[in-house]
């Protein structure tokens, strides 16, 4: 509650959302003596399991869980997407998210909203109260709704994201140290608006766990060099979670939810090599780098995460699969994908997902013919520069995971019986008393 609200004695009900990017519900659930303000949220609250969408990747979560629609409908579905009718790629931005959000539905009710370091926000919307781009923006300057707000994040020493780059080097030292700096500096940037804005809807993500996530979970999950290292900086980021709620009042609800689970990587599988080592895909030069590079009798391409596209008459510019030899060539690619096991003998599709089942809206025509959720422990990419072989290993050893993502609340008439990403702003506009004359792919979860 801001100032103006305390003096004003105002009484509406209020909502604080705190994202934290990848966290899965098992290593809360796992480390109760790590997370005991969460522990303590869902014991006098709700809480629970969370279902992520498909696919699981930050870039296309964020936009259906700050709208309530499948990325049909919001036009992102990943980190990388095709341009319609074209061969050439883009990466989404705020820009790109064609449904309306949430903080834009609160705002439209004559309520207010302070947006921080939400993914795939860039460029920052000046509609509504203040925004901080998150994940994507170039700069901070250019991640601002205005000036006051830069110049204040600017004294906190705020970063936009943890610097990923450090988390390649052997010694992880640097990486953990830049962790907890934008750690402590969004803490420092969500309290201060927190106290300082009149806000109906507070929206703050902490991202800088999906990247520990990404660089120290295999750590964790083996009883590595950085395991305790990686506890404590959660320990760091429950302390200020319960700083947060313990600064709210009763008119408050405060939620706290992940956008999809993570588990240990062990082998990164090279999408697009397996499918032109199967034959599915060729190039028209040995010096290829893009989609633009395939050749034209190329039958099927990947783009990450385990999106996989059949290069289709009539969609693609120069597709060779007959519309009537859709559905034949498309089991065929299901089959070879089913077929894929990696060097430990296990099978790499847990499951395939058509894309028509997952789809659906005015902005589906980008979709993918199939998803696949990897087993955990495969990390799908979809690069197009040629790789010496399918099964490779990188830098991470942390990937995203479809299931294991969470929903925690001082709330304790929640329902979380199959939640999933689609129910948070329909449940949030619930809470705010705020009606949305929309279609939602969610529902709310007040019971």
């Amino acid at each position: 509650m801001g100032l103006f609200d305390r003096l004003r004695g105002d009484d509406d009900n209020r909502v604080v959302f705190l994202g934290i990017d990848g966290v899965p519900l098992n290593l809360v659930e796992d480390h109760p003596e790590v997370f005991e303000n969460l522990t303590e949220i869902r014991e006098t609250g709700s809480g629970g399991r969370l279902e992520s969408i498909v696919p699981p990747e930050s870039s296309a979560c964020w936009p259906s869980l700050t709208t309530g629609v499948n990325p049909g409908e919001t036009g992102v579905y990943g980190f990388q997407d095709r341009e319609v009718g074209s061969y050439e790629t883009y990466v989404p931005l705020g820009q790109h998210v064609r449904a309306t959000r949430l903080w834009d539905r609160v705002t439209d009710a004559g309520r207010d909203a302070t947006v921080l370091n939400v993914p795939v926000t860039f460029p920052p919307s000046t509609r509504i109260q203040r925004m901080a781009s998150g994940f994507l923006s170039p700069d901070l300057e250019s991640a601002t709704s205005d000036e006051s707000l830069r110049e204040t994040l600017d004294g906190f020493d705020y970063q936009i994201d943890v610097n990923a780059k450090l988390g390649h080097d052997d010694d992880k030292t640097e990486f953990i140290e830049n962790a907890h700096a934008t750690l402590d500096a969004r803490y420092e940037a969500f309290s201060h608006y927190l106290a300082e804005d009149d806000w109906d809807l507070f929206f703050g993500v902490f991202m800088s766990t999906d990247r520990v996530n990404h660089f120290l979970f295999g750590d964790y999950a083996t009883d590595g060099e950085y395991k305790q290292e990686f506890l404590e900086f959660y320990r760091t980021l429950d302390e200020y979670i319960g700083e947060i709620r313990d600064s709210l009042d009763e008119n408050t609800t405060l939620v706290v939810a992940s956008d999809h689970g993570f588990t240990h990587l062990e082998w990164e599988v090279n999408c697009n090599q397996f499918l032109a080592d199967e034959g599915w895909l060729s190039y028209g030069t040995d010096d290829h780098d893009s989609l633009t590079d395939i050749d034209d009798d190329t039958q099927a391409y990947s783009l990450i995460p385990g999106r996989f596209y059949l290069n289709l008459e009539g969609r693609e510019p120069k597709g060779v699969v007959p519309e009537d030899e859709y559905e034949s060539t498309r089991d065929e690619l299901i089959d070879d994908l089913e077929s894929l096991t990696g060097p430990d003998g296990r099978q790499v599709c847990r499951r395939i997902v058509k894309g028509e089942d997952a789809f659906d809206g005015a902005h589906d025509d980008i979709a993918p013919d199939l998803v696949v959720i990897p087993a955990d422990g495969f990390d799908l990419k979809s690069g197009f520069s040629g790789k010496e072989a399918v099964f490779t290993e990188g830098p991470r050893n942390g990937m995203h995971k479809f299931e294991n993502s969470l929903l925690y609340t001082t709330e304790p008439d929640f329902d979380l019986r199959d939640a999933n990403l689609f129910d948070v702003t329909p449940t949030i506009l619930d809470l705010l008393d705020v009606d949305a004359d929309a279609e939602f792919d969610g529902a709310s979860l007040l019971g």
